[in-house]
């Protein structure tokens, strides 16, 4: 079994399981009915996602220095009992289970997916290893 970490809004893989969107908002301009079908999300988990302030500063990151800081402050954010206890169960249950969690943007590496990836490692998910750019 394998927990992916996904573009939300790109085709499903075969077998990828339920899709849990760790983003703030749900897609803008999408019926809340289509969003399964439409591959953004079948379980909205915002709890999993930066806190508004630290989306912004992560879309002005230009430097390493800038991205290092927004990764401090969301391991801080994802630090609270409440994000613990999820990253946990996420983690036990890709040992047993198919699924996906996500986010919106283009890039893996400049994404707080790419923490969350870190973070549930960390836990030893089973993971499907990021995929390889172009």
């Amino acid at each position: 079994m394998t927990l992916r970490i996904v573009r939300l809004g790109s085709s499903r893989a075969p077998g990828e399981g339920p899709r849990l969107g760790t983003v703030r908002r749900p897609p803008r301009g999408v019926p809340r009915e289509e969003f399964s079908s439409r591959d953004f999300y079948d379980v909205w988990l915002p709890q999993l996602s930066p806190s508004a302030d630290l989306v912004a500063g992560a879309q002005k990151a230009t430097t390493a220095a800038d991205w290092s800081r927004f990764v401090k402050s969301f391991r801080r954010e994802m630090a609270e009992p409440d994000c613990q206890r999820l990253l946990d169960l996420l983690a036990l249950l890709s040992r047993t289970s198919n699924f996906s969690l996500g986010c919106y943007c283009e890039e893996e590496s400049k994404c707080h997916r790419s923490v969350l990836r870190q973070l549930l490692q960390e836990r030893g998910a089973d993971l499907q290893p990021p995929a390889r750019p172009g």
